[in-house]
């Protein structure tokens, strides 16, 4: 887009500038002499009056940030004509893994049993994970657990005198509070910038499969991912994770986990060595401004109940089809996503106060999280985005496919859907997931969450054993 300026308006623009330039230089030249005139050439300031900085509270919180580098390997796509064993002869023999290296950035959380929370995106593909302190002393570390769906993971390294972060609630977070980020850009260990919340709960962003982000303008940049976003005082209010980068760097615009969603999914961690979602059993939507209007819900926002699975927490609950889910436990929900967010951040078992409304009535009811099952699993295409559209089922030696009895059968194919553009086919039977095999869904799920965006298949097709990199 082009601006153009009148000439004459031009003119006065530039007799202002002049004015102003002029100025401008008299109070420079006041300043400048103001400043030769005072002690050790520095601005007069009077003996009680405190300088700003955050330096004290950076010298007590730097300690528990540390840097992340891996190693590992990645599966090479093969060209498509390698999987027919005819025209393989003609081609030339490619590596099927390269190595890899990352870099990232982690907080202590606890410093008694050296528990470091970090992106799951930082570790994925990772062979070897090295944490470095401080204080410059590298250590290998022990990966505990992880969640691809909220981009977690958790650390542990054996070391005395480690430092751990003061854990803040992101819960009273405001916007317009200032925030400090703190981490490894391009390998720059231990680098401070700062900010403010510019906003409070993005989602639909596309980034994680459960998002809830708080947005800072505090610089994030690549090696920043799983570093700490902490208030004034010090405390952890965030692990960034992600950043709006139309033009490849900075813009203002990053993300980071809130510290209070980071913790639930580090405890499961923790105690199962996995997540077990919640899971309420209904399909949701969007209420937009045409169905509020036509729902006699004018300027309300929630998740529309579109389904209610049958025996699903729901159903018990007494949820219907046509209601509109407006607040769990008090918290508010804005939509689908803010929906499944929350759900999926409760334990299965646990009690959770619904506020809907239903024929323009509100209404409160008791749900019992339930979990997800095998037969929810292989339905499911929000678990494994990479897989939609294949109906899976488990091979036994009872239940055997063509000889086969450990694996994952493909028993339908969705057209178009993302399983069938990557040229998977009904009959196919998965065996290995990222190089573990698999007996069973659970097996899938579990090896599929060690990896952030792809998968890569080794699979049997009659007679034919195939692999296949789906991103």
């Amino acid at each position: 887009m082009r601006f153009f300026i009148h000439h004459e308006f031009n003119m006065n623009i530039k007799k202002h500038l002049l004015s102003s330039l002029t100025l401008s230089i008299v109070m420079m030249t006041s300043q400048v002499s103001a400043f030769s005139d005072s002690p050790n050439n520095s601005y007069p300031l009077s003996p009680n009056q405190a300088v700003p900085t955050l330096a004290p509270m950076l010298k007590n919180v730097l300690p528990s940030v540390v840097n992340i580098s891996t190693l590992g390997t990645v599966a090479v796509q093969q060209h498509p004509m390698m999987n027919d064993p005819y025209f393989r002869r003609f081609m030339p023999q490619m590596p099927t893994e390269r190595q890899t290296q990352g870099i990232g950035s982690g907080v202590i959380v606890d410093a008694n049993k050296g528990y470091i929370i970090t992106n799951n995106h930082v570790i994925a593909n990772a062979d070897t994970i090295f944490v470095t302190l401080h204080n410059k002393q590298k250590l290998k570390a022990k990966l505990i657990g992880t969640d691809a769906e909220t981009d977690i993971a958790v650390l542990q390294v054996e070391a005395k005198d480690l430092t751990s972060i003061p854990i803040g609630d992101s819960d009273e977070l405001q916007v317009g509070d200032f925030a400090v980020a703190i981490g490894n850009p391009f390998g720059l260990s231990h680098t401070v910038t700062s900010g403010m919340i510019s906003a409070l709960g993005r989602t639909d962003l596309g980034i994680e499969g459960y998002e809830n982000f708080i947005q800072t303008d505090a610089s994030i940049n690549p090696g920043n991912s799983g570093g700490a976003l902490i208030d004034l005082r010090g405390r952890l209010i965030g692990i960034n994770s992600a950043i709006l980068a139309p033009s490849g760097g900075n813009v203002g615009i990053g993300f980071s986990i809130p510290i209070n969603m980071a913790k639930k999914v580090m405890n499961q961690l923790l105690e199962h060595g996995e997540i077990k979602r919640g899971l309420l059993g209904v399909q949701i939507q969007d209420l937009n401004s045409d169905l509020a209007d036509a729902m006699d819900l004018k300027g309300k926002r929630g998740a529309l109940v579109s389904q209610v699975t049958p025996n699903s927490a729901a159903e018990k609950a007494g949820i219907k089809a046509g209601d509109v889910i407006i607040a769990i436990n008090g918290e508010k929900i804005t939509g689908a996503s803010s929906l499944r967010t929350n759900i999926g951040m409760k334990r299965v078992n646990e009690e959770v106060i619904i506020d809907l409304f239903r024929d323009k009535q509100l209404m409160t009811v008791t749900a019992k999280i339930g979990g997800l099952n095998p037969e929810q699993f292989a339905a499911s295409s929000t678990e494994l985005p990479l897989l939609k559209g294949a109906t899976l089922k488990e091979l036994s030696a009872k239940q055997p496919y063509q000889g086969v009895s450990k694996g994952l059968l493909i028993t339908d194919i969705q057209t178009n859907s993302p399983a069938a553009q990557v040229g998977l086919m009904e009959g196919d039977i998965i065996l290995a997931v990222n190089k573990k095999e698999l007996a069973t869904l659970a097996d899938l799920k579990k090896a599929a969450s060690l990896t952030h965006d792809q998968l890569l298949l080794h699979l049997q097709r009659g007679q034919r054993f195939l692999y296949f990199v789906i991103k």
